[in-house]
């Protein structure tokens, strides 16, 4: 739930489109103004969230009208959206799937004690942070590798291989900017998961289950 989410938010955060054209100088690497590619990160934004089967986006470059995407590019966008459709719905299943466990178990029906609760979202926070780890270091020392066998799995063609010199895509969105990218939706995961933890263990702490030696204690004393 934590991963779907973040990459569901990264999808429509224009500040990350424009992260990568700052970073990376999209404007001079694809000859467009930068007005005309902010322009078309909030089409594609648009695009990710919207119906819409084909994206066609014309900007202007040396006073001529241009589109911003080649056939090529249109295609793979295509094949983009269609995955990220995909995460939205896992996102969502997830999402209910929490609600409905906690609120149906531990709150309506009460068939658990909170306690267990507690235990269970404080392990799947630590694995969540564990798995995490491992990803990051994992892209540290081979993400040119992750990135590509992502690629394989995720793609039934090979419209994701496009070219630096003639395609805007990858010229505004570069390998180096998935990396970030990546970084990025697995740091806010694994904060998300630690804040959990902290909450969950302190939560373990205060209400610890009373012992026969804590009831004892708590006795007057004649």
């Amino acid at each position: 739930m934590l991963i779907t989410t973040n990459v569901r938010w990264a999808a429509s955060e224009s500040r990350l489109y424009r992260y990568s054209f700052d970073t990376y100088d999209a404007e001079a690497t694809t000859g467009i103004a930068r007005s005309e590619l902010d322009r078309g990160a909030d089409e594609l934004i648009a695009y990710f969230n919207n119906d819409e089967q084909t994206i066609r986006i014309t900007v202007q470059q040396d006073g001529r009208p241009l589109s911003l995407f080649n056939d090529r590019e249109t295609a793979h966008l295509a094949d983009v959206k269609a995955l990220f459709r995909t995460v939205f719905r896992l996102q969502e299943a997830s999402l209910a799937f929490a609600l409905v466990f906690v609120v149906g178990v531990f709150i309506w029906a009460r068939e658990a004690p909170l306690r267990l609760l507690a235990r269970m979202l404080l392990a799947a926070s630590l694995l969540t942070l564990g798995l995490l780890t491992l990803f990051a270091l994992l892209a540290q020392v081979g993400f040119d590798e992750l990135f590509l066998r992502f690629h394989f799995l995720a793609f039934t063609n090979d419209l994701w291989r496009l070219n630096p010199d003639t395609d805007h895509l990858i010229q505004m969105f570069p390998h180096d900017f998935w990396f970030d990218a990546a970084m990025l939706v697995a740091g806010l995961a694994a904060l998300e998961a630690a804040l959990l933890a902290a909450l969950s263990a302190i939560y373990l702490r205060v209400r610890r289950p009373l012992t026969l030696t804590t009831l004892v204690a708590q006795q007057p004393r004649a």
